[in-house]
């Protein structure tokens, strides 16, 4: 599903990542943890093609993403990658199907066939009733199971999730947690999740703990 060879980065004189081989495959459920500045999220936005490596080969689904066009990478992310960020990252004045939406419309999707596809996400994570309310308007469970919806809107490849129940008591994270293993169960979803959170750390099919730029 994910293989990367040999990643590095560095922002001016500081080593953030040091040389990371890593396997991800199809259907797993992997967390990352360790301690802050150890290079978690860095190394999450490379996986995710949102920056790109020093040094490194990257493989998605037998595709190498190395030399590609910014364009051509763009497009395969919106086609293959879905993202859930701590702080949920939706748009305040569009309400939470329009929010879903939107990674369907960037991909150039039927809007018929991108609304039916949310109105299910949106039913399927218990928020028919919030179809048209805006975040404002929601609490942040429910905000969050929102960007979880968006995540899925383009079926992609494979989910990252940056310290996805940072921001959400102790209930709302549990529930989120749960979420994340049924939608494994229903679709095969791939997942990699950057987590302070030992619980959801130990419930996953492997922890990968960094230190100082490394997975040790």
């Amino acid at each position: 599903m994910l293989e990367a060879k040999n990643i590095h980065k560095s922002y001016n004189d500081l080593r953030v990542l040091k040389g990371i081989d890593l396997v991800i495959n199809k259907g797993e459920i992997v967390s990352i943890v360790g301690a802050s500045g150890a290079g978690k999220s860095t190394l999450l936005h490379i996986l995710g093609t949102l920056d790109k490596p020093d040094e490194g080969a990257l493989t998605v689904n037998g595709t190498s993403l190395h030399d590609i066009s910014d364009n051509e990478l763009a497009f395969f992310r919106n086609s293959n990658i879905g993202f859930i960020f701590q702080f949920h990252n939706l748009l305040p004045e569009f309400t939470a199907l329009e929010n879903v939406c939107i990674p369907g419309y960037i991909g150039r999707k039927p809007q018929r066939e991108v609304e039916k596809r949310a109105k299910e996400l949106l039913d399927m994570l218990g928020l028919s009733n919030r179809i048209d309310h805006k975040p404002s308007e929601m609490s942040g469970g429910e905000q969050q199971r929102t960007a979880v919806a968006r995540a899925l809107i383009n079926s992609p490849l494979i989910v990252f999730a940056d310290e996805p129940s940072g921001n959400l008591d102790s209930h709302n994270a549990e529930e989120l947690h749960k979420l994340f293993f049924h939608l494994r169960k229903e679709f095969n979803q791939t997942f990699v999740i950057v987590t302070h959170n030992e619980v959801l750390a130990a419930d996953t099919d492997r922890k990968l703990e960094m230190r100082d730029g490394l997975i040790v």
